[in-house]
């Protein structure tokens, strides 16, 4: 059953979209037959080409051939009063080899040799020929795509405008089955204030439930003029970016080595956390001041952006992966008897500068470890 009103206007609206394509398929129809007239005349053309061509390599082939025999005949009536031999064919050849005539041309080819041979000599034909035939495989491609409406399409054409007629029914039901809860919802986002991002998190899963049984719910809301679209974004972004800096700083707090895997596969993956941590905390600070402005105009918590806040503890946490790398390090230097393999003490050290630029300096424990590296390093024999 098609909804009334407003989704009326929809559906006319689409029937006139088919209506117009209809009228492009006639057109598109009366171009192709043009095209194939054209592809008709251009085949003409090119036969002409080649039947013209054949001519040509055939008027050559007989002055050849009629050169070749005047000679023969002038070369014969020579030498005809000086043969005592009764025999003329020995002694022409013999004259023959005495004036040094160049050898005959080869027998005339043919139609199908000759045909090949004027194809390979005039590249211009294939060219065309081939030009050509893209072309038409490309019109015969295009009337298939554009050609009269099948009535499969026609079906899918309908059922798409069920659909749609459907969906945007849904909206309209949604609307207006929860409106007064939806404009509950726009003066709790208007009045919310918050003192700490831990509220904005929890507030933004309230939101988002809510608005889940919606069937589109950026759809519905666009009825609603007054619906604080900016601030909720700014709600959900705070709080989703927040959310996964939090996440990442359990991931490395609680980050153990495995001694089953090998010194390669560790390292490997306290680098990878060390990299994902450099580029989120970039990115962060990036965007912090706009951002930040943002949040502050619509009272949303902004200082854990902040080298005092969530990201300063981030670059405390770093220093744990400089401890577990600068450790794996040292195990393996000392288990080996100080052997350097694969130069693993330049990466030990080169690692720890990196998270101490990082994070601004080492704390006592990061040091202590650090210490222990170095008196290897100062230990080990030159070689």
């Amino acid at each position: 059953m098609l909804p009334n009103g407003e989704d009326d206007s929809d559906l006319m609206r689409l029937v006139k979209e088919l209506q117009a394509s209809l009228m492009r398929n006639d057109k598109l129809e009366k171009e192709n037959n043009e095209l194939r007239q054209e592809v008709v005349r251009l085949r003409t053309q090119v036969s002409n080409l080649k039947a013209h061509d054949n001519e040509r390599k055939a008027m050559l082939w007989k002055k050849l051939q009629s050169s070749y025999d005047g000679g023969n005949t002038d070369g014969s009536n020579l030498k005809a009063p000086e043969a005592k031999n009764p025999n003329p064919k020995p002694m022409v050849k013999e004259q023959s080899t005495g004036i040094n005539r160049p050898p005959p041309p080869p027998p005339l080819p043919s139609k199908t040799t000759l045909g090949k041979r004027s194809v390979r000599r005039a590249p211009e034909v294939v060219e065309l020929y081939r030009a050509l035939t893209r072309r038409e495989s490309h019109t015969d491609n295009k009337i298939n795509q554009n050609g009269v409406l099948s009535p499969a399409f026609s079906r899918n054409m309908i059922g798409e405008i069920e659909n749609r007629s459907k969906y945007l029914s849904d909206i309209k039901t949604d609307t207006d089955r929860h409106r007064e809860h939806i404009h509950l919802l726009i003066s709790k986002v208007e009045a919310a204030t918050f003192t700490d991002i831990s509220e904005v998190e929890t507030f933004v899963k309230w939101i988002d439930d809510e608005l889940s049984s919606l069937v589109d719910e950026r759809a519905v809301l666009k009825h609603f003029q007054n619906w604080p679209e900016r601030k909720a974004d700014s709600l959900r972004e705070a709080a989703c970016n927040y959310r996964g800096l939090k996440n990442l700083e359990t991931e490395i707090l609680s980050f153990k080595e495995n001694r089953k895997e090998s010194l390669k596969q560790v390292l490997q993956k306290i680098q990878s956390l060390q990299d994902r941590l450099e580029e989120t905390v970039n990115n962060t600070e990036k965007i912090r001041d706009s951002a930040g402005k943002r949040y502050k105009d619509f009272q949303i918590p902004w200082e854990w952006m902040l080298d005092a806040g969530l990201i300063g503890q981030l670059k405390y946490s770093s220093m744990r992966l400089a401890q577990e790398y600068m450790k794996r390090v040292i195990n393996e230097l000392e288990s080996n008897g100080g052997a350097k393999e694969g130069n693993i003490m330049l990466q030990g050290v080169r690692f720890a500068y990196t998270v101490h630029q990082f994070a601004g300096g080492f704390d006592g424990e990061t040091l202590h470890i650090f210490n222990e590296l170095k008196k290897i390093t100062t230990s080990e024999p030159r070689r």
